[in-house]
């Protein structure tokens, strides 16, 4: 099998890492933070705000690669304040309504751009079946 580099026209051209990496069926998102990817800037400082944009963004991400939210399979969240994992969670569950992801959250002391939060999702491309 070969990989596959997933680029978006609004990525940075110096970036040390891709967006994304296709092997296979299987997607792989490099960490996302609440960044406006047209502006280049950070959003505002509101928890659910922030994760709406991170959720924007790993869905652009995850379509260019050829998948989908519906598709995901693990996710892992940082967090900089634990005090905000509910707030987490009833975004998430908006996004994710069945077949839920696994995941696991973990508070950290520090993101880049020092937001909160931060996701690393991995994905697969293709309709999968789950044995009987």
């Amino acid at each position: 099998m070969e990989k596959k580099a997933i680029i978006l026209k609004t990525s940075a051209t110096d970036s040390p890492y891709s967006p994304a990496m296709v092997y296979g069926s299987l997607v792989f998102v490099s960490g996302q933070v609440p960044i406006d990817p047209k502006k280049g800037n950070l959003i505002s400082n509101d928890f659910e705000q922030q994760v709406e944009q991170t959720f924007v963004n790993l869905k652009t991400i995850l379509e260019e690669a050829g998948s989908s939210l519906d598709r995901v399979i693990k996710t892992t969240a940082f967090l900089t304040d634990m005090g905000d994992f509910p707030k987490l969670n009833e975004v998430y569950k908006k996004h994710f309504q069945k077949d839920r992801p696994a995941r696991s959250c973990v508070e950290v002391s520090r993101l880049p751009f020092n937001r909160s939060p931060g996701k690393f999702p991995a994905a697969c491309r293709d309709k999968y079946k789950i044995p009987n």
